[in-house]
């Protein structure tokens, strides 16, 4: 596995990933259009202060992962293409990205029915922290 900084090249395969309406579902929200997306990352994901990687897989792009400041937490979230799912690449890719954030506690919003991501970030030290909104569920990495 390699995480890579991101590149231009990156983002339309990054905008199909997120158009699969399972995936879609499985994170909680709507799919961007094309133009809302390539602005969002462009505007947003991809500014100073933000840390970003591409996930490599054997020479192929599988999907992203990031951490940025909001609200006063700092965040961390990832995509992963859905044919690469089951395969143990966001454990790793999380697990080789967080040496690179040194900001803790780190913290993880996911949707409740996305077991899967629950227990990626679980296995990575990540624990559930009790929050008011019961549409997602926060989870926190503390201090070591």
């Amino acid at each position: 596995m390699i995480l890579r900084d991101v590149t231009d090249e990156d983002l339309p395969l990054f905008f199909e990933h997120q158009r699969d309406p399972e995936a879609a579902r499985m994170a909680g929200f709507s799919s961007r259009e094309r133009d809302a997306f390539m602005t969002h990352w462009r505007t947003n994901v991809l500014r100073p202060g933000n840390i970003n990687r591409t996930i490599v897989m054997g020479g192929v792009v599988v999907g992203h992962i990031g951490s940025w400041e909001q609200d006063g937490q700092r965040l961390v979230a990832y995509w992963i293409g859905r044919e690469h799912w089951g395969q143990g690449v966001a454990t790793r890719a999380l697990s080789e990205f967080l040496p690179l954030v040194p900001a803790r506690p780190l913290h993880a919003w996911v949707a409740p029915h996305n077991l899967a991501s629950i227990r990626v970030l679980e296995k990575c030290g990540f624990h559930t922290v009790p929050h008011e909104d019961p549409a997602e569920v926060l989870l926190r990495l503390d201090p070591t």
